[in-house]
């Protein structure tokens, strides 16, 4: 934890963190929308089976020439039980008694009907084309769009296993800049992709790449700030996500072609790497790791850009040596994963931020992925989810850091849990209710995450904490990955689905009690720092335990 007395000498919130900050900030703008991309590109418009009569420009017919197209529809689509227009079938022969008799079959032999085996007719009032009209993933292979979302999830979870121990081995930088490259080259080509099969791989590639973007450039920041303002740079970061989803959603009512949309949010990213050049390696990671000279040389460019000269000429090899004699003796072994359970407070601390990822997440991404289902205006539900999670950014960094890590989290998680309940049970009809709840959902949900993720990086030691977010990550993704798969379950009950959503993150706030508070607490720079700290917490209390006792 020494390293914060070299980040107080070359300024620990100056014109360098702000720089660092604006520029990941503005990454997240164009990076975010990605995650919620299909909300628009996968949306499944109202559809129904190709007719000949209906739909042949070339079919004439003395009696069809004279009616509308309710009533070719009535003679042509069957009923669902719900009494509209069959999605799924057609009758197989044009039934024209249904004309004189309001659509019911008495004393008439039950019609034959069939599958769509001439394809599918869709609305295009809102979206001209989306991966589902281009490859008809509607009826029986309706299921194929939540498993393209699945793919994208468990990407993600591959970026978590694979990029976490890089970030710890490499750098926050480098692994920050090759997953810029991925993904802006996976998320272009996805718009040319000739079939559905070649559009899942590389949504898959795109979701291992988020991960290694959103983590390190958070690392990138927080790693340079003080504990009493990284609470702060986390909802900041949080916020730009949120822009991202406004401009996703005013984007996506302008440019309703998907492959438009996809180039348009894609192509920006390239742009990004060119500023990557000037950013600063975390210099609390290159002394953990054994790298004093290259700390020292970022450091003295932070106190340059910081106008800290002084501090800068006076800050020698000796100086980073000897405040940062217990790390870089610890460094000499290095961190392997096995390390996060071998101690009995880390693997504690571990466990218990994985169940609380897991169940926050099925819950976050069934909402951010599943508007549509909502029966709501996917494009004002997305503004409104923005407008308000900037606003619940700001308000989550007030309770983090008035109410504490554990009681704002608990409070914050158990009501977006209890949010979910509510709209399980709202009529479809009453659409204001529904979605004023969804914005408050999503609200609730961004809260959520700054909450979680600040928490998450305070308890974590340096050596190897993009290894731990990494293996939470994985939890969480496992969560994001089956939350796709929930939706499935509403052709059983329409509700069952947003009650095991709301269920999840109700008990998953229960575990944040189990885990220290970080308030104001330096980063532990090394698990030795876990193990100290917890032992300290330990023997002042049965301190004051013993004082209290003798009192009495």
């Amino acid at each position: 934890m020494a390293f914060q007395d070299l980040l107080d000498q070359v300024g620990s919130l100056g014109r360098f963190q702000i720089l660092q900050m604006t520029f990941v900030f503005i990454c997240n703008v164009i990076v975010g929308p990605h995650s919620l991309l299909e909300n628009f590109t996968a949306a499944i418009p109202s559809h129904r089976c190709w007719v000949s009569i209906l739909d042949n420009d070339t079919f004439s017919d003395n009696k069809s020439g004279i009616l509308s197209q309710d009533d070719l529809l009535r003679i042509s689509i069957p009923l669902d039980s719900n009494m509209r227009p069959d999605k799924c079938h057609r009758f197989v022969q044009p039934q024209w008694h249904l004309l004189h008799q309001n659509g019911t079959f008495s004393n008439v032999t039950e019609p034959e009907i069939e599958p769509c085996v001439d394809g599918w007719v869709y609305d295009q009032s809102t979206f001209l084309s989306t991966i589902v009209t281009e490859w008809d993933l509607v009826c029986e292979y309706q299921s194929l769009d939540s498993i393209a979302k699945f793919l994208y999830l468990t990407g993600m979870f591959v970026g978590n296993t694979l990029y976490s121990h890089l970030t710890d081995r490499f750098g926050r930088k480098l692994l920050f800049i090759c997953a810029l490259v991925q993904l802006a080259v996976t998320e272009t080509c996805v718009a040319f992709a000739p079939t559905f099969k070649i559009y899942c791989f590389l949504r898959f590639l795109t979701g291992i790449s988020i991960f290694s973007i959103m983590t390190n450039g958070t690392l990138l920041v927080i790693e340079w700030t003080k504990p009493k303002f990284q609470a702060m740079a986390t909802a900041l970061l949080l916020c730009a996500m949120a822009i991202g989803h406004i401009v996703l959603a005013g984007l996506a009512f302008v440019l309703q072609n998907w492959h438009h949309l996809q180039l348009v949010l894609s192509v920006p990213v390239f742009l990004l790497l060119v500023p990557t050049r000037w950013l600063s390696e975390s210099a609390r990671w290159l002394v953990v790791t054994n790298k004093p000279q290259k700390s020292l040389k970022e450091l003295r460019r932070v106190a340059h850009i910081n106008g800290m000269k002084s501090s800068g000429d006076t800050l020698t090899m000796e100086v980073v040596i000897t405040t940062m004699k217990e790390e870089l003796e610890t460094s000499q072994t290095k961190s392997s994963l096995w390390d996060l359970f071998r101690t009995p407070n880390m693997r504690k601390r571990m466990c218990l931020l994985c169940l609380v990822r897991f169940m926050t997440w099925v819950s976050m991404f069934g909402l951010m992925l599943n508007f549509q289902y909502l029966k709501t205006n996917a494009f004002l539900s997305l503004c409104l989810n923005g407008i308000i999670s900037i606003l619940s950014s700001l308000l989550g960094t007030f309770l983090l850091n008035h109410m504490g890590r554990k009681i704002s989290q608990l409070f914050v998680i158990s009501l977006f849990g209890i949010s979910f309940l509510a709209i399980a049970f709202v009529p479809q009809e009453m659409k204001i209710l529904r979605t004023v709840l969804a914005t408050l959902e999503g609200g609730l949900s961004f809260i959520s995450a700054c909450s979680i993720l600040v928490h998450s990086n305070e308890l974590l030691p340096t050596t190897i904490r993009a290894t731990a977010l990494g293996i939470i990550g994985i939890s969480g993704n496992i969560g994001a990955a089956l939350s796709p798969l929930f939706m499935i379950l509403v052709t059983y009950f329409d509700s069952l689905p947003w009650i095991i959503y709301g269920v999840f993150p109700i008990i998953g706030s229960l575990f944040v009690l189990l885990l220290p508070e970080t308030k104001n607490q330096p980063l532990p720079d090394s698990i030795q720092d876990v193990e100290y700290d917890w032992r300290f917490s330990k023997q002042a209390k049965q301190k004051d335990t013993f004082i209290k006792v003798t009192q009495f």
